[in-house]
């Protein structure tokens, strides 16, 4: 009887298994057939597989409360048969994030077995596995060290203070104030253009594609034709470097590490750092600026008590956690995560917004204070594919915010917030535009 029972089990894993493999071909070769024909594959995707991208205000949806108080890792299935599993609780999310074997996050795998795109690898560090993570990440480390980006910090006083000044003559001359257009962007923009060394007067261009590739509303092909074209463009700035190289990090690669390093490599590379640098950075504070508009006690806090801005950016991260979902990673051998097994070749999604809203966290997580002790928090991510930039991130954050509000300390939001433009579903969540008034 038990052989017989076995051997049944076996034999309907195999089926499984057929069934599995023979609905990824289909799959994939009909979304070829879409994609030539102009019809991008997101359409396809059903809206609970959306549901860990959407909001409710700055709120992650309920929907994900309901998940993690279900199960912390519970069955996430998505098209095109792919079986995932999706992590919203913190404990959880921290074990995934911070596994050093057992997962891979290449880009092929996004491709070859969830079937949603077939554009340019975008390489640099999120979408690479060791060894070739180990080796990148090892060449970048040093630059992204508090020794190394003290440095920057007069450089980003200078860059807020001009973009302050830039709001202070739009207001005198009568033209509307945006806090994202004027300040929240070009901010970190300016920043990443000074440490890598592009040129100023491209930036423009690269902001539009840097922020098309996160917003699944425009589509897959959309967001994976940005990633080729932004690496087109990244590859002539790695050329021009290659035969005069300048002071930021791009130049100091390639002299010190020119011969190991591709254009192609070096181009993914810049492509990561501008884009993890730019529109994150920029959604926080964009959005950041809506908490303090919104509560003038913590917009007094941050502008009359310098020692509370470390607290405060601190909290912001974790109750925003701007960057939704970490990359998906793919289970390469079999593992057990939050008491849940977990098959070879299963997908594995990581809810960064909900786990760091999960009560084990922290008391009352749903609730935003800026005087919380400090928390492990997961906004940049846990483990070897955590964000490199945290650092300069935070030093943004920190010269940013007190400016602003030392500067114009009558700072209004000219809107309803109910009618802000907020994304509706994008991996790094943020707003359009937030008009504000100075006086």
């Amino acid at each position: 009887m038990v052989t017989v029972n076995r051997t049944g089990t076996v034999l309907a894993r195999g089926l499984d298994a057929v069934r599995s493999r023979a609905t990824g071909f289909v799959a994939r070769h009909y979304l070829a057939w879409r994609s030539r024909r102009g019809l991008d594959p997101m359409s396809l995707i059903p809206d609970y597989a959306l549901m860990p991208l959407r909001r409710e205000g700055l709120d992650p949806v309920s929907d994900l409360r309901e998940a993690r108080e279900d199960h912390p890792v519970r069955d996430f299935p998505l098209p095109f048969g792919v079986k995932a599993w999706l992590v919203t609780g913190h404990e959880e999310a921290r074990e995934v994030l911070g596994r050093t074997h057992g997962l891979s996050t290449d880009f092929g795998n996004l491709v070859g077995r969830a079937g949603i795109g077939s554009g340019q690898n975008p390489g640099g560090l999120g979408f690479t596995d060791p060894p070739d993570h180990t080796r990148l990440r090892r060449l970048l480390t040093p630059e992204f060290t508090g020794r190394r980006l003290s440095r920057l910090g007069p450089r980003i006083t200078e860059i807020v203070d001009g973009r302050l000044d830039a709001m202070a003559d739009l207001a005198a001359r009568g033209e509307e104030v945006d806090l994202v257009r004027d300040f929240a962007t070009p901010i970190p923009s300016l920043t990443i253009c000074e440490l890598l060394g592009i040129p100023y007067d491209e930036r423009d261009e690269f902001q539009a594609l840097s922020t098309a590739r996160f917003d699944l509303l425009a589509g897959a092909t959309a967001a994976f034709d940005k990633i080729s074209e932004s690496l087109v463009y990244l590859r002539g700035v790695v050329e021009r470097q290659r035969a005069e190289p300048g002071d930021g990090l791009l130049g100091m690669l390639i002299r010190e590490h020119g011969d190991e390093l591709g254009t192609d490599e070096l181009a993914e590379l810049a492509d990561g750092l501008l884009t993890g640098g730019l529109e994150t950075s920029a959604s926080m504070l964009a959005l950041g600026g809506v908490i303090l508009l919104r509560d003038p006690a913590v917009a007094a806090m941050v502008r009359d008590e310098p020692d509370s801005v470390h607290g405060f950016v601190e909290e912001l991260l974790r109750y925003l956690t701007v960057v939704q979902i970490a990359f998906p990673r793919f289970a390469t051998e079999p593992m057990t995560i939050g008491g849940v097994d977990i098959a070879e070749g299963d997908g594995i999604l990581v809810s960064l917004s909900a786990a760091d809203r999960d009560p084990r966290l922290t008391a009352d997580p749903e609730v935003f204070d800026p005087r919380r002790p400090p928390t492990p928090h997961l906004a940049f991510g846990h483990g070897i594919h955590r964000c490199i930039g945290a650092e300069l991130a935070r030093m943004e954050l920190r010269t940013a915010y007190p400016a602003l509000l030392r500067r114009f300390p009558a700072l209004t939001m000219a809107t309803d917030e109910r009618t802000l433009p907020l994304r509706g579903t994008s991996i790094v969540y943020g707003v359009d535009a937030l008009p504000v008034s100075l006086h």
